[in-house]
């Protein structure tokens, strides 16, 4: 969708961005030299990321594997822009005040690694999710009929399901579900496997117990302010484009934590970027969707904001009203609904587990590429 279709005083911001950038691409009447042309170049450069972001938001996309794999792309051509300004006026980052702000930014950046580590142990997550609707799928497959055995099979990794999708804070529901899932076997059983249930997902994180994604991303936001005029003017403009990627990193960090389980997820971070720079609305209108999206009724408790996730809470959902009403001998009508509900369920699944691979792959590349130019710009500074 073209920015020329956004509704409202957004899509007037983006139209009047792009016709100053192209303005200014064709009435400059004085030359600029070439550092202050290269750090505009990386301004405009953002928020043409950010405005496209924006674009491909629409259609329900926003929060979808698809969508923030796009954001990950975009942060790493950021990424490279801005490793590349810093090697080509590497001899000032050596000398006050760039050696300040950027040591700051690389402080910030080791913080973003462990948030990474985190959204991988969710995919994890999300992978033992997918071993539970396979079961589902099994148990009800479409091509057999539908026995008590199987019945039993499917709710109880239904139930298990649902109470590996709750919030880890919803310890109500959790203990509600278990206790519905007695039905299926001795209670002594059930108390067991729900008990092992959670131990498995204490375990499947790699970051510590007591850490927080909550807290790493306030962290990452504490005293993130804009460059004072004097840091500005020392730096020959440098301090820009590293707050800007300071920004830029803060808000992807944040987007994972909002749409992917982690241990302790919170968004209540203080994110506000001025309105003279660049890319300031379309980020800024990005973090306010999604705040939105957060605060939904059917969505304030859930454990990640990924799309993906949102449909397989509501397929399972509705599967498991309906296998909570069968009763035998299963009708024509009954088993052909269950039948219809399990091709939905297939969809989903496959979506997801054709979506999730890669998207690890580009969570990975970002810790990496994270860590490559820290490195790189550490070695500069020797």
């Amino acid at each position: 969708m073209p920015a020329t279709e956004f509704q409202g005083s957004f899509g007037r911001s983006l139209l009047t961005l792009r016709r100053d950038q192209t303005d200014s691409n064709h009435h400059h009447h004085q030359p600029q030299n070439t550092m202050e042309a290269e750090l505009d170049s990386f301004q405009r450069q953002v928020a043409e990321k950010f405005i496209d972001l924006n674009a491909s938001a629409g259609d329900n996309n926003l929060l979808s594997l698809d969508w923030i794999s796009k954001l990950l792309d975009s942060f790493l051509c950021c990424q490279e822009e801005f490793r590349a300004i810093i090697f080509n006026h590497r001899s000032q980052i050596s000398t006050p005040p760039m050696d300040r702000i950027l040591s700051d930014y690389f402080e910030r950046s080791i913080k973003a690694l462990d948030v990474c580590n985190a959204i991988r142990d969710g995919i994890e997550q999300i992978r033992q999710w997918q071993k539970l609707s396979d079961i589902v799928i099994s148990a009800l497959d479409s091509h057999r009929p539908v026995g008590e055995g199987q019945l039993r099979r499917a709710k109880k990794a239904l139930i298990d399901l649902a109470i590996g999708m709750l919030d880890e804070k919803d310890h109500s529901s959790a203990t509600s579900l278990a206790h519905r899932n007695r039905s299926f076997g001795r209670a002594k059983d059930n108390h067991s496997h729900h008990r092992s249930f959670g131990h498995f997902r204490s375990l499947s994180w790699s970051v510590s117990r007591s850490w927080s994604a909550s807290k790493q991303l306030q962290a990452l936001a504490n005293n993130l302010n804009t460059p004072k005029p004097n840091d500005v003017a020392a730096s020959n403009g440098l301090a820009v484009p590293v707050y800007t990627m300071t920004s830029v990193l803060l808000f992807v960090m944040w987007v994972l934590v909002a749409a992917i389980p982690c241990q302790d997820r919170g968004l209540q971070v203080n994110f506000s970027v001025p309105r003279h720079y660049q890319w300031a609305v379309p980020v800024m209108s990005l973090h306010d969707k999604i705040v939105e999206e957060s605060k939904r009724r059917d969505r304030k408790n859930c454990c990640g904001l990924l799309k993906e996730i949102e449909m397989i809470e509501k397929s399972s959902r509705v599967m498991n009203e309906l296998v909570d009403s069968i009763q035998f001998p299963l009708s024509e009508e009954k088993e052909s609904e269950v039948k219809q509900r399990v091709v939905e369920l297939v969809e989903v699944h496959e979506g997801l587990k054709k979506g999730l691979d890669p998207f690890e792959r580009k969570v990975r590349e970002v810790f990496h590429r994270i860590v490559r130019s820290r490195t790189e710009s550490l070695d500069s500074l020797c």
